[in-house]
């Protein structure tokens, strides 16, 4: 037995011996053969951002090959009206023999695989998110030989009917436990089914979010992944939604990764993890400080930020959440442990203290070696995110801070180490640029700075473009104030899009 996966929870891992990066396609062939599986589940994102699904159930050994081998015709402008053109809009879904895992839902022994989608002529479909996000990657590792890791905080409300049982405190359910948090089972559940997935999770927790309405009660749940590729991060967390929703209809309750679902209360976010590599090991820190790589990637994280929402904040109640006080971002500024920044520097495991032996003192030897847990965290994105092309324009971001001139005097001057939400520093926050306030107003700053995400080809013009359409679409220059005192047409517009990424 290979030790280094003999406790993965992927069946297909355990079952080959071999990390998923080694699968190949005799090795799918294999565990179908070996453990009577009956069907075989494509999978890719549409522009909606949620998995699609084509089924086939196996006839024979040849029909397995040529699945497996071919993969099969879709139509792409019914899977992206905006960017693929009926008159050419066959293109092809091919599996990639990484991704598999065993389906945890399916009654009939399924085998599933997250695919890619090639054009006519067999290249990488130029408009496909996930290609998108590959370029992004590859012009980084090429201008500057990091690489990029990339982890999700994906928060989401759960949705059922009041037991008034062990009530937890209006926004108080932070952390909270089991009877008070009530559906910290189904928050394991998925983590368990995520994990077999494939999905490498951190932790699981309840959120701040707790109330009750209307004989409804509303939880707040967050399941943290661990930093991987940042293009593996991109499908852990598609797989991560689609298991999430899939227990909530065997429960009987609604699951919904809204930014906002009512007033007053917590909204849910999308923070973003990030660090940048080189030969697999982290340059985020020097001599246990922030490097002057990672304050480059900061500042392009913030010179972009206003054009970033175009792809993390794609509907109109993004920006219901995007107010102070609420603990999500509206200013462009940094700082460490500061949950009040568009950028936070979370603790890193710098201390020299040996905390572990003063916490156990049977123990004489600490570990050492944590320099690469540091990371750096994006705070504005929510569930509304295309995931392919959050991550691919902030893989784009940490390459353009890297070749901004003036990176760390730009990272000086957006520097704040004090709560920007208290009056007594109301100058502090008045020197800084803010958030979009709309989804039109994101397009604005998406057209402005497009050419910087154009660059190396890496966002094809045609995908700019339909975003800044769909985003000026919502026409919410001036929602967000025309409706702030109206809860009736607030809830209107959060029920349209309680299901939305």
């Amino acid at each position: 037995m290979n030790h280094s996966v003999s406790l993965n929870p992927n069946a297909l891992v355990h079952f080959l011996d071999k990390p998923n990066g080694d699968f190949t396609k005799s090795d799918m062939i294999r565990f179908v053969e070996e453990n009577g599986i009956q069907m075989i589940n494509f999978r890719y994102s549409g522009a909606d951002s949620r998995l699609k699904t084509l089924n086939f159930i196996i006839k024979d050994r040849q029909h397995l090959d040529d699945i497996l081998s071919a993969g099969e015709r879709v139509d792409g402008s019914s899977l992206f009206p905006n960017y693929v053109e009926t008159g050419s809009s066959d293109l092809y879904v091919i599996p990639r023999y990484r991704t598999a895992f065993l389906n945890p839902f399916s009654e009939i022994p399924s085998l599933d695989l997250i695919c890619s989608y090639y054009d006519k002529d067999g290249n990488p479909f130029a408009n496909s998110p996930d290609y998108i996000l590959r370029k992004a990657h590859e012009s980084l590792k090429a201008k500057t030989g990091l690489s990029f890791e990339v982890m999700g905080e994906l928060e989401y409300y759960i949705i059922s009917e009041q037991d008034k049982l062990f009530e937890a405190v209006d926004q108080r359910g932070y952390h909270e436990s089991s009877p008070f948090c009530k559906w910290e089972k189904l928050r394991t559940e998925a983590m368990q089914a995520i994990a077999k997935c494939g999905g490498f999770i951190k932790y699981g927790h309840s959120e701040v979010g707790n109330f009750t309405e209307s004989g409804m009660s509303y939880e707040q749940n967050e399941i943290e992944f661990t930093p991987v590729n940042v293009e593996e991060a991109a499908e852990q967390l598609m797989i991560a939604k689609w298991v999430l929703r899939s227990l909530a209809y065997k429960h009987g309750v609604t699951i919904t990764f809204a930014p906002k679902i009512t007033t007053g209360k917590a909204g849910s976010g999308l923070h973003v993890h990030t660090r940048l590599m080189k030969d697999g090991k982290s340059v985020m820190l020097d001599n246990g400080v922030l490097s002057g790589t990672a304050k480059k990637a900061i500042a392009g994280y913030l010179d972009l930020s206003q054009s970033l929402t175009a792809f993390g904040n794609m509907i109109p109640t993004s920006y219901f959440r995007l107010v102070p006080h609420q603990e999500a971002p509206t200013n462009i500024c940094w700082g460490d442990r500061n949950r009040s920044v568009l950028v936070r520097v979370p603790l890193g495991w710098g201390s020299k203290f040996d905390m572990v032996t003063d916490a156990n003192p049977l123990e004489k030897e600490a570990r050492t070696g944590f320099e690469n847990r540091q990371t750096v965290e994006f705070r504005c994105p929510d569930g509304s995110a295309d995931v392919y092309l959050l991550f691919a324009g902030l893989t784009v971001a940490a390459r353009h801070g890297m070749e901004m001139k003036e990176a760390l005097s730009f990272a000086e001057k957006t520097y704040v180490d004090v709560n920007i939400f208290e009056e007594k520093n109301k100058n502090r926050v008045s020197q800084l640029q803010q958030l979009p306030f709309s989804c039109w107003h994101s397009a604005e700053f998406l057209e402005k700075q497009r050419k910087i995400y154009e660059e190396h080809n890496v966002f094809p013009p045609m995908i700019i473009d339909g975003i800044i359409r769909y985003l000026k679409s919502f026409n919410d220059q001036n929602l967000r104030e025309s409706v702030k005192d109206n809860e009736k047409e607030i809830m209107k517009l959060v029920n349209t899009f309680l299901h939305c990424g």
